[in-house]
């Protein structure tokens, strides 16, 4: 069992000159108790269910080149990119750069996307889905492009939305055979069979591990369908945990969490990504790294 903290908010004490130094101390506590991994979200303005959209947010690869500085062991990633925020070739330049600068601890994650409001508020053009899928595509194509070999296939790539004349990648990333995409969604006909074709992860969202069970299954479908080793791909799914030492105020206690994650991880989760709430209390981060991660490692 792999386990990945997610930072989704930076709304902390202190205000705007906070955020660097909080942001920073969680990074290095979630890195020194052993976190596979540390995402942040790739969004503009602050998502429903998190907090108004007037909330502070970052930049995501900004943010990750400034996680890059502060740890050492985890892999670094978006949970997950907006494919229509960035060219193809930017996508792969950035996970490189990310990628090479960390020590190859990168992660590609990148999806459809869907928050309309941020990019009509900030000018980004916003397709219809349909066209935001044939974006994905081609991107996740140009990708295994870019990152094949010494400095990719150097080949010319005709898409319907994108072209290119030269799929260079130099410097190369660290990572190979390339920097892992993970792609994020649990739609059944055209995310996943999107996993089948071209991911080296999934992100199946949130859901109760009957859901997990479900979404697996037709992942493996997909897999079946193009002689693609299901084993292949890593599963990962997000969720969100509420802890304290005694469980007090409804929150969890250590070992409830570490139920609920076997269940997650019966249903097929080899990953779990989560965020905590209160987390730049990092004392949360030192509890959990005591009483949750040593009872998980052995799943």
């Amino acid at each position: 069992m792999k386990l990945g903290i997610q930072i989704p908010s930076f709304t902390w004490p202190g205000g705007t000159p906070e955020i660097a130094p909080t942001l920073g101390r969680i990074a290095r506590q979630a890195d020194e108790i052993g976190a596979d991994s540390i995402w942040v979200m790739d969004h503009f303005f602050q998502i429903r269910g998190v907090g108004p959209a007037e909330d502070p947010m970052l930049e995501g690869w900004t943010t990750l080149g400034y996680l890059a500085a502060q740890t050492s062991q985890a892999r670094l990633g978006l949970m997950v990119g907006g494919v229509h925020y960035r060219y193809p070739g930017l996508w792969v330049k950035a996970a490189t750069t990310l990628d090479v600068l960390s020590g190859g601890r990168a992660w590609l994650g990148i999806g459809a996307a869907w928050n309309e409001d941020e990019s009509r508020s900030l000018g980004f053009p916003f397709p219809p889905l349909g066209e935001r899928f044939e974006m994905l595509e081609e991107t996740l194509q140009i990708a295994h492009g870019m990152f094949d070999g010494e400095r990719g296939t150097e080949a010319a790539f005709e898409g319907r939305h994108y072209q290119a004349s030269r799929l260079m990648n130099s410097p190369q990333s660290i990572s190979r055979p390339r920097v892992p995409i993970m792609i994020g969604g649990g739609g059944e006909q055209k995310t996943l069979r999107l996993v089948a074709k071209y991911g080296d992860a999934c992100n199946v969202g949130w859901g109760n591990p009957e859901t997990l069970v479900h979404k697996l299954a037709i992942l493996k479908d997909h897999c079946e369908a193009i002689g693609r080793p299901y084993d292949e791909i890593e599963k990962t799914t997000l969720v969100t945990v509420d802890i304290s030492a005694n469980g007090d105020g409804g929150r969890s206690t250590a070992d409830q969490i570490v139920e609920q994650f076997g269940e997650i991880a019966d249903a097929g989760v080899e990953h779990i990504l989560f965020s905590v709430r209160g987390v730049d209390d990092t004392s949360k981060l030192e509890l959990i790294g005591a009483k949750v991660f040593p009872q998980l490692r052995s799943l």
